[in-house]
């Protein structure tokens, strides 16, 4: 029995789509949840307004997650970090540090699971990260690491103390 489904179902398709299922589960599931239409001549151009409705939708939101991928792409991010005298970090900078920075220099909320680096940062200098967005939407972005001021001080303290005491 061919049907128009009236919303999105995971094992059948979109909402708009013409699927063609097993008569009792059409009668006894389908059509008295209201999750799809019998294919007839009105609810075929009814799924045709629906699936362009849809591919609307989908072309707005793709222009908006680019737009959003090039102020991601455009914005520069710092992060700070207690750094020894060759510039290892202690500890690292990870993808959950660069969401949140990112989340702050934009004032949208970044999800951490979004954020792509090819490994956790431990040094100091510029490293790049990507953010999927979806839809096939990916944007590419850099973060600098540099020393923190207050290690870079202490580490000064240490050594003039080392060399007072020799």
């Amino acid at each position: 029995m061919k049907v128009v489904l009236n919303q999105d179902m995971s094992n059948l398709g979109h909402k708009g789509d013409i699927v063609d299922v097993a008569n009792g589960y059409a009668r006894n599931y389908l059509l008295p949840t209201n999750r799809a239409l019998l294919a007839t001549k009105g609810s075929l151009r009814q799924a045709e307004v629906m699936r362009k409705r849809r591919a609307e939708l989908a072309a707005k939101e793709r222009g908006e997650l680019v737009a959003f991928a090039e102020r991601i792409k455009a914005t520069q991010l710092q992060a700070q970090a207690k750094a020894g005298e060759e510039g290892q970090l202690f500890g690292s900078i990870t993808n959950a540090d660069v969401a949140q920075l990112l989340s702050e220099a934009l004032g949208e909320s970044i999800d951490k699971r979004k954020v792509i680096l090819p490994e956790p940062i431990k040094s100091v200098g510029t490293h790049s990260y990507s953010v999927h967005l979806g839809a096939e939407v990916v944007a590419e972005g850099v973060v600098e690491v540099i020393p923190d001021a207050a290690s870079s001080e202490a580490e000064k303290v240490s050594e003039a103390e080392g060399a007072s005491k020799s």
